[in-house]
């Protein structure tokens, strides 16, 4: 089974992209086609940064920005922390008037279009992409050619009560489809659970745990070359079925409220869930000290294999810097083993960089390194600028294939239509 791995949206929850359209290069070449990177020179860095972050990774990078000038004393950073509900508009503003940031923290979602705006540089060879998880480097790739590095990264995974489980017979985790549904409905009926496991029943980012299944099948949005939409192939029609069942046979509620996952979970009303590692301070919180012990996470059960959504944000460098050399040096040491570890501790961020999965911190944790395992099967949608369009038809038609019994065929044919008129950018 192939999955496609030119791949790159994430934060989708967190972002509203605003598609605008690409200026023309003055060469009358297409960002993206082959695009070469020069050598960045060796030697400390000097001069000055402008350096954007958003939400809590702008208000946490100064401390690495002042170890980054300790080693470099010649070399000036200033990090302003920019909120994401004003980013894409405050970086749309900044590229058209030549007044873009020399670094900055990049969400996967507008990949495709700052390159298509000609704004961010290639990303030269001093940074080695194998050391990245292949899914998360290829969030950075449009055309061919990587214009970022992964920054930091996350993925989704099954989290599900033990001790419910136990109470219905279920001593191992499922490892495919058939079984996680079996699972659901035996803590339902058997475990005492209102409700098997909890899914989204469309809406926005429902896309997010429907696509992991219709990879899982063998499935993708588009083909291999990215010149086409594919939504409507019968992988992806059996995986949209498989999850409209769950919703069919009244194993998962849709209709649930806003808001209550983690007390559900807690309480054991609905003692499963897919989400992402946050939601597991999130669940230990409310489900008070000793919690941590009547729950685990396991990764997303496959049909052909197991597939799941990555997430994270990149770090770009961008065309109108005065400081190119210097800041392809500033996010080179953002992105090697150690500093990468330190990055975790102070933020939870986890690790884009493979190698700094080993060190204890991350390692010991038995929950943390199953999603450090899944991340190897991590994957996003194609790096595309009107990728935000298309999910809004594809949520719309999740919804009602889940609340309204539509047919998922018909759902998929509907958004195929909608996405080809959209077009790819």
């Amino acid at each position: 089974m192939k999955i496609r791995r030119s791949v790159s949206v994430t934060l989708t929850a967190l972002l509203a992209v605003t598609t605008i359209s690409a200026c023309g290069r003055d060469d009358g070449a297409s960002p993206g086609d082959d695009e070469q990177a020069p050598p960045v020179e060796e030697g400390a860095a000097t001069g000055s940064l402008n350096v954007w972050a958003m939400g809590a990774e702008g208000e946490a990078l100064p401390e690495l920005a002042e170890q980054f000038m300790a080693d470099n004393p010649d070399v000036d950073i200033t990090v302003t922390p920019v909120p994401w509900d004003s980013a894409h508009d405050k970086f749309t503003s900044s590229i058209a008037a030549g007044t873009a940031p020399d670094v900055a923290q990049v969400g996967t979602t507008w990949m495709g279009e700052f390159v298509g705006l000609d704004a961010l540089d290639p990303t030269p060879d001093l940074i080695d992409p194998g050391i990245f998880f292949e899914g998360a480097q290829e969030t950075t790739v449009v055309d061919g050619t990587s214009y970022a590095v992964p920054w930091y990264v996350e993925t989704r995974l099954v989290y599900y009560r033990t001790d419910i489980a136990e109470q219905a017979g279920i001593t191992e985790p499922p490892t495919d489809w058939e079984g996680l549904k079996e699972m659901a409905r035996s803590m339902q009926a058997d475990g005492g659970a209102t409700w098997g496991i909890a899914l989204q029943p469309g809406g926005t980012g429902s896309w997010q745990t429907v696509l992991p299944l219709m990879w899982s099948n063998g499935g993708d949005v588009v083909n291999d070359d990215v010149t086409e939409f594919t939504f409507d192939s019968e992988e992806n029609a059996e995986a949209l079925a498989y999850y409209q069942s769950f919703f069919t046979e009244g194993i998962a509620n849709d209709a649930p409220a806003d808001g209550t996952t983690e007390a559900d979970f807690a309480s054991g009303s609905v003692p499963m869930f897919i989400s992402g590692p946050w939601m597991m301070a999130a669940v230990e919180a409310v489900g008070g000290e000793g919690f941590a012990e009547q729950y685990d996470v396991m990764e997303m059960p496959a049909a052909e294999t197991s597939a799941s959504f990555i997430g994270g944000s990149n770090l770009a460098v961008f065309k109108n810097t005065e400081n190119r050399d210097a800041a392809w040096k500033f996010v080179e040491y953002l992105t090697q083993e150690e500093t990468q570890i330190q990055w975790y501790e102070l933020t939870t961020d986890l690790p884009a960089v493979q190698s700094a999965w080993d060190a204890d911190v991350l390692a010991s944790d038995e929950k943390l390194a199953k999603f450090g395992t899944q991340l190897e099967n991590a994957f996003a949608p194609p790096s595309i600028s009107t990728w935000e369009q298309i999910a809004d038809s594809f949520d719309s038609q999740v919804e009602r294939v889940a609340k309204t019994g539509t047919d998922p065929a018909e759902a998929l044919a509907t958004v195929q239509q909608e996405a080809t008129s959209i077009g790819m950018g």
